[in-house]
């Protein structure tokens, strides 16, 4: 049997509770996962970082122009500090699209993947987009609930509820303690 490819996504400072994007649950969504990373050695993990695209198209244009300020912060697009120690273990890739599976390695090692399991921010947005993308490649997702942040609470249960409808051939919605349990 596949092992299971637990896919970070977008771990950035951006997003943690002093950034200027910040989800309502960044740092709870980043302990989850450095659970799951220390209790699940064995596993294979991705983690993917979004930056602006350098040559952008259409609507992306004008989303470079709206936040110049932070694509043009260093800061605010590295990765959250707490995760050093997994990065120096753990390949970092980088997209400027939503989705983590327009990222070629993100996409052999999800096909290679007996499941993709999804954790990061922003649920309503990469996180969302990304397990449609698996969904569309026919690869199974585990959604792990208390491992991933949206902008607001009402924002992130209204994506479980979305997500809740393809359940459960599509997605399984769990949390971290009864992934774990597995």
């Amino acid at each position: 049997m596949a092992k299971d490819l637990v896919l970070v996504i977008d771990m950035q400072n951006v997003y943690a509770s002093n950034g200027k994007w910040c989800c309502h649950a960044t740092e709870d969504a980043a302990g989850n996962i450095q659970r799951i990373i220390r209790e699940k050695p064995d596993l294979d993990v991705i983690f993917t970082r979004f930056l602006a695209p350098a040559e952008p198209q259409g609507a992306w244009q004008e989303y470079n122009r709206v936040n110049a300020d932070v694509n043009e912060d260093a800061f605010a697009n590295a990765m959250l500090s707490r995760f050093a120690s997994e990065l120096e273990k753990y390949p970092l890739y980088s997209k400027s699209t939503y989705s983590s599976l327009t990222i070629p390695e993100v996409q052999q090692a999800a096909a290679q993947a007996g499941r993709v399991v999804i954790t990061g921010v922003v649920a309503e947005c990469c996180v969302l987009s990304t397990v449609m993308a698996l969904i569309d490649e026919g690869i199974p997702v585990v959604y792990l609930t208390d491992a991933v942040s949206g902008v607001s609470a009402d924002t992130q249960a209204a994506v479980e509820l979305i997500l809740d409808g393809m359940e459960p051939v599509h997605v399984r919605l769990m949390t971290t303690a009864a992934y774990l349990q597995e």
